[in-house]
């Protein structure tokens, strides 16, 4: 008896109602070639629904959740809705509820994709961003005290905690064994003396029982130099919240575009459902037009196969990306002229023929 996997669809707003549907229709050709199943439900929470009920999703939402295998999901955001709020309400509260420490973000150079870095092929950018989901800079413990006044001030707190580094270090490490044998922490312990001094403690820690993986503390002034000048030189960084959704935005752009990029927010003990997204945006200037480039949707895709331990229909997926882009299938925003549903059916075009 095949296997069947429960995912609750959110395809958010804007580009997201067009690019969730495009990853459903790769998963479900996936899904029938490898024998398994993909039982979907759809929820259309976000800020569209916030302006008709007041919240991003219903007071039982996560409850909801709980019961599915994965979560697939696009962006949440609208002009007309408080840009604070969509990672208030609704990610940042999935992440930490359901426990989703892992932020994981590849960054590799596709085929037939030129990168904005003129001098590196598909060999140099290819590495991985480990970024810790639920503490760090973006736990969203502060104060605003007077605002209106002369003495105004406002305070974020940064949580750092030895159980929140030493579970972000281990996945990191052990991913590293199955990529280059390589982690690089991005820190910026220099300036950020006791949070990041002790987030660099606790990571040397971690790193002393995994001897035969090279380790290496690097700046993240330095990191996003490199990044541009040799991103050759990474294969799995692991770092903070903030310093990771910065990076994984630049890993985006030196890969040609935003519009690639895929992540999976893990729990890595399956204790809760996990959640998968695009690194970008809702992009409502553009919806509706079926213009957006689904492949860092369709990515997500992957790496929640990936995560459910399909990993022959994950690589497939991947293998039909490489395809498409190397024929030159390509949206406006790396220069070409496919649409939306162009790139979506070029990939299940590879699945379906392949093997």
């Amino acid at each position: 008896m095949s296997k069947k996997y429960k995912i609750a669809v959110v395809n958010g707003d804007g580009i997201g109602n067009e690019i969730v549907p495009a990853g459903i229709s790769v998963l479900e050709t996936v899904a029938k070639k490898y024998d398994f199943e993909i039982e979907t439900q759809e929820f259309s929470w976000g800020a569209g629904y916030y302006l008709q009920h007041g919240e991003f999703m219903p007071e039982n939402g996560l409850e909801t959740l709980q019961s599915f295998d994965a979560i697939y999901f696009g962006a949440v955001g609208l002009p007309e809705v408080d840009d604070t709020l969509p990672a208030k309400d609704y990610t940042f509260k999935v992440r930490t509820e359901f426990q989703q420490y892992v932020n994981y973000r590849p960054v590799k150079l596709f085929s037939g994709i030129q990168s904005p870095l003129r001098d590196k092929t598909k060999k140099d950018i290819d590495f991985v961003i480990i970024r810790e989901n639920n503490e760090g800079e973006f736990v969203q413990n502060g104060k605003i005290m007077h605002p209106d006044t002369p003495n105004g001030l406002a305070i974020d707190t940064s949580i750092v905690t030895r159980k929140g580094v030493e579970r972000i270090a281990h996945f990191a490490f052990k991913l590293a064994r199955k990529r280059d044998k390589k982690v690089t922490n991005v820190t910026k312990s220099n300036t950020l003396i006791y949070s990041l001094g002790f987030w660099d403690q606790v990571m040397g820690e971690v790193a002393a029982q995994y001897p035969d993986v090279e380790y290496n503390k690097m700046y993240v002034d330095n990191a996003s130099a490199s990044f541009v000048l040799k991103p050759e030189v990474f294969d799995v960084i692991v770092t903070t919240n903030m310093i990771g959704d910065i990076l994984s935005d630049l890993g985006g752009a030196i890969m040609g575009s935003l519009g690639l990029g895929g992540s999976g927010n893990i729990n890595p003990e399956k204790e809760f459902p996990s959640m998968f997204e695009p690194i970008h945006g809702s992009a409502p200037d553009i919806a509706g037009q079926n213009t957006a480039n689904p492949i860092g949707q369709i990515w997500s895709a992957a790496i929640m196969l990936e995560h459910l331990g399909e990993t022959k229909a994950a690589q497939n997926i991947v293998a039909g990306i490489e395809h498409t882009t190397a024929k030159g299938n390509l949206t406006k925003d790396l220069r070409g002229t496919a649409t939306t549903k162009d790139v979506a059916t070029s990939v299940i075009s590879f699945i379906e023929s392949e093997g």
